[in-house]
């Protein structure tokens, strides 16, 4: 299930056509999805086939590329009305993770420039720029993850929520990608993985690939966190991060600010991983990032079997947001900013 390098391939393009791990099925089975169409690739986002802020700007670019081989017969207003559509339907799939937006307006720019071309010169341009946008996301975490490993001590106990590891990206990781990097250069960890309700991510894909690569990791519930840290067995908590605002406010999967108010309260250093895409800087501060509220369903069961009854009224936003001042550093790939402010956040564009 590894490969060269010790990663899984969450996203893989195979003779013009898009392969995602069915990431609902880990660690029971491992499959691959493939996709055909933009239709596909957004439907996969939505229902959770792919997940993670990077993964999902990713899968989006292939599948404006395949929708680009689709249409290689295609012109004038039929292409540009087609293409419309598929933008608009991969937009709609999630919308708090801005990777997908931001990895959207790479590809419509690429598209708009060559709206005169042939379909195959225009199906050419798209792919290679959906896969520049994985190589560079590759990259771009192996270069977060060394940067983010000079923070952690040799023998950390690392406490981590939801995936933010290769499954969550191109490869490698962000949170989980500093904890790789930091293994990488010598250093002991461990982590224990918060299971993430109501989807499970912790217990079922950050478990998971840490097993994979023999990384020590302890699962618990959500609501043990608290008490681990008050006993004096967690040293860092390192997450990622779905939106990022202008100001350092952060969307992160629910349960992260709660996590962020207890490390707060027991002096432990609360780090966010995000690359610099997550960064919007359009949105002023976390007020106005927009939170996905999903099925009901997710909370009163999982996989057919519900424990819940019936009647009963369900909330299930698949995001919280943690204000700046609770986060102690934010990690990217062009190094750490400490604190994140408003003005810090800039410097890294500038």
């Amino acid at each position: 299930m590894l490969v060269s390098g010790g990663s899984v391939e969450t996203l893989r393009w195979r003779d013009n056509r898009l392969e995602l791990i069915d990431q609902r099925l880990l660690p029971q089975a491992f499959e691959y999805v493939a996709c055909a169409d933009a239709a596909q690739t957004a439907a996969a986002i939505s229902a959770m086939v792919v997940r993670g802020a990077p993964a999902i700007g990713c899968a989006a670019a292939f599948g404006v590329a395949l929708e680009a081989l689709r249409l290689r017969e295609a012109k004038g207003p039929i292409r540009d009305a087609a293409f419309e559509r598929a933008f608009a339907t991969l937009r709609a799939s999630r919308p708090t993770a801005v990777n997908l937006f931001w990895a959207l307006a790479r590809m419509q720019a690429v598209y708009d420039t060559l709206r005169e071309q042939d379909g195959p010169a225009v199906a050419e341009a798209l792919v290679a720029e959906a896969e520049r946008i994985f190589t560079d996301d590759l990259e771009i975490n192996r270069t977060l993850g060394r940067h983010g490993a000079e923070l952690v001590t040799d023998g950390a106990r690392i406490m981590t929520h939801c995936n933010a590891g290769a499954l969550a990206t191109a490869g490698h990781g962000t949170a989980l990608g500093v904890i790789r990097s930091a293994r990488d250069a010598g250093k002991r960890v461990s982590v224990i993985a918060n299971e993430t309700r109501p989807f499970l991510q912790g217990a079922r894909l950050t478990a998971w690939e840490l097993v994979q690569e023999r990384i020590p990791v302890t699962l618990i519930t959500d609501g043990m966190a608290g008490h681990l840290m008050q006993l004096g067995k967690v040293d860092i908590v390192i997450v990622g991060a779905d939106r990022v605002a202008a100001n350092g406010d952060v969307a992160n999967k629910i349960g992260t600010y709660p996590l962020a108010v207890l490390a707060a309260r027991h002096a432990i250093p609360f780090y966010v991983a995000a690359p610099l895409s997550t960064v919007d800087r359009a949105i002023p501060d976390g007020s106005g990032i927009p939170i996905e509220e999903r099925d009901p369903a997710e909370v009163m069961g999982f996989r057919g079997k519900r424990w819940a009854p019936e009647g009963v009224t369900v909330v299930n936003p698949a995001f919280d947001v943690t204000p700046a001042s609770l986060v102690t550093a934010l990690i990217t790939e062009r190094g750490v900013i400490r604190t994140p402010t408003r003005d810090g956040l800039r410097t890294l564009f500038d």
